[in-house]
């Protein structure tokens, strides 16, 4: 590494330290999501000034994807902040005044989280029945004393049974549906419902897993995801507001959006030294990038020193010292083979391959008046035909069994009458493959099944997610699967080569995104930080090795 200098100003906060190198490493960021825009804005509050961001798709922010409906803003991607002390997201809406407007209804404490926790949830049956709210209480109870179960294998390093086959769905649902059929209070019709309604409630869990099922998710490992003290926040202009206070200090010309990358050339000048200067020819073309760094391939460019080279789409290469992957685990998952040259190492792949990822899709139905009380906060579809499934997997015909619910939009007087459903898995792609007439028919015909009310409207509007056909996305967010471990999101973190397999350049490929976050996969807040990790990570490198 070159030798540099650091600052006179330089303090042990990795954002306010800076340093000046002899020489600018070229530092290249896949993604311009949380993950990549809290990676270049470490990197340039740190001195490095030579920082180019590619971005596939069309606009900055990933995963976050925020809507303006009239006066309302509503969240395709993600919605909450969750918990608040020491979260760096909360922290950054608090100090930049974003939650002034979020209302006590939007501050939902509750582990599984709904727009309000104003009112009550109404369990509707197929048959258009609302299951009373005694014995909704009743059965969340036992639910949740069985959550709280599944939490202990990894947190207290309680072995698993082999009953369970180490999935949080099988162990939830068996041991569910024993409490219930021994208790000697409930009737056979009382027992069925709770059985029907354990169903529904492992279809939400499904959804905020993002896994197809809960028998999918790793019970062993289920207690390791971190939940950050304090409640759950909406921000009412949008979640795109922190995207742009991410990006407001990175200068325009650093990100070049509509720049899908086919392949990250690294290890570069070690495999081809030995045909440099055979008759190579390099064609340099000006390009977007203001540093002028990039060629448009004529031949193979070998003769620049640089370790890596980054093969664009539209046939530019890029030339770089670093590169900070922070593509999805779902593209990773799809295109690992064809991304990288050489091959990723196998403990890598394999851990690409062991973690899940899964699609979560909202759906948005704006009505022009309410058909639901005003003390209802959300419609949940109970299927009673269900009681007694063991796996909840659906013909693509039948993709709307896995709606799990509709939650009501609150306040009205910022959202309207609006309703947001949630489908996950499989069924969720064979939703994202319907037209909007479709799945509005659809839903309109559950909501008037489920409630008992034939006068239920059409929607005057609809409006869906699909992460899980957005070639640039591939699903919503990851989960440690039956077979996975949080080692397994550290092995996608490790940076490449490998410190201990070659003499060549360390730190060529990066890794960050909220799958390589160990105990905050899944969340804005562990992109965010995995950002700041791999930043921080070639920052003490280049600190380390200062003059």
């Amino acid at each position: 590494m070159q030798s540099c200098e650091i600052s006179s100003d330089s303090t042990d906060d990795p954002l306010s330290s800076g340093f000046r190198p002899h020489r600018q490493p070229r530092i290249v960021v896949i993604g311009a999501g949380l993950a990549g825009l809290a990676a270049t804005r470490v990197l340039l509050k740190n001195g490095f000034t030579d920082v180019t961001v590619l971005e596939a798709s069309d606009h900055i922010g990933g995963r976050v994807q925020s809507v303006k409906n009239g006066e309302a803003t509503l969240e395709l991607g993600a919605t909450w902040i969750h918990g608040a002390n020491g979260n760096p997201v909360y922290h950054l809406a608090e100090e930049n005044g974003l939650l002034e407007h979020t209302t006590d209804g939007e501050r939902s404490v509750g582990r599984i989280s709904l727009y309000t926790k104003n009112g009550v949830a109404h369990y509707q049956t197929n048959v258009g029945k609302r299951i009373p709210k005694d014995l909704v209480e009743e059965f969340s109870d036992l639910y949740n004393e069985v959550y709280e179960l599944t939490q202990e294998f990894f947190q207290n390093g309680k072995p698993v049974c082999a009953e369970s086959q180490n999935s949080v769905g099988i162990f939830t649902r068996d041991l569910v549906r024993k409490r219930i059929m021994v208790d000697p209070d409930d009737s056979e019709s009382t027992k069925k419902l709770k059985l029907s309604m354990l169903q529904q409630y492992l279809k939400v869990e499904s959804c905020e897993s993002s896994s197809p099922s809960m028998d999918e998710v790793s019970l062993s490992e289920f207690g390791e995801w971190t939940e950050i003290p304090g409640a759950h926040y909406v921000i009412p202009e949008g979640f795109v507001k922190i995207v742009d206070l991410l990006a407001q200090d990175i200068p325009s010309h650093t990100i070049c959006l509509c720049k899908p990358v086919r392949c990250i050339h690294w290890n570069y000048s070690a495999q081809h030294r030995e045909v440099i200067g055979k008759g190579s020819h390099v064609k340099m073309e000006d390009n977007h990038n203001d540093n002028n760094h990039s060629h448009q391939r004529n031949e193979e460019p070998l003769i620049l020193g640089q370790p890596i080279w980054v093969e664009c789409e539209d046939e530019e290469w890029i030339p770089a010292d670093h590169v900070i992957v922070t593509t999805s685990l779902g593209v990773l998952k799809q295109n690992h083979e064809a991304m990288f040259s050489p091959s990723l190492p196998e403990d890598k792949v394999l851990a690409i391959e062991k973690l899940g990822i899964s699609t979560t899709d909202k759906i948005f139905l704006e009505f022009e008046e309410p058909f639901w009380s005003p003390e209802c906060n959300s419609i949940q579809f109970v299927w009673e035909d269900e009681a007694q499934l063991e796996q909840l997997a659906y013909p693509e015909d039948l993709w709307y069994k896995k709606i799990c619910s509709f939650d009501v939009l609150y306040p009205p007087e910022r959202y309207g009458y609006m309703l947001s459903g949630w489908i996950c898995g499989q069924e969720a792609l064979h939703m994202e493959r319907c037209d909007d007439e479709t799945v509005a028919e659809t839903c309109t015909k559950l909501l008037r099944r489920f409630t008992g009310n034939p006068d239920i409207p059409k929607p005057k509007r609809i409006l869906r997610s699909s992460w899980g056909s957005n070639p640039y996305i591939r699903g919503s967010y990851s989960f440690t699967r039956v077979g996975s471990s949080g080692q397994d999101c550290e092995r996608l973190a490790m940076p490449l080569p490998y410190a201990n397999s070659t003499k060549a350049p360390l730190l060529q490929v990066l890794f960050a995104g909220e799958a390589t976050h160990r105990k905050y996969y899944s969340t804005t807040h562990g992109a965010l930080l995995s950002g700041q990790r791999e930043a921080t990570r070639l920052m003490e490198v280049y600190h380390d090795h200062k003059a």
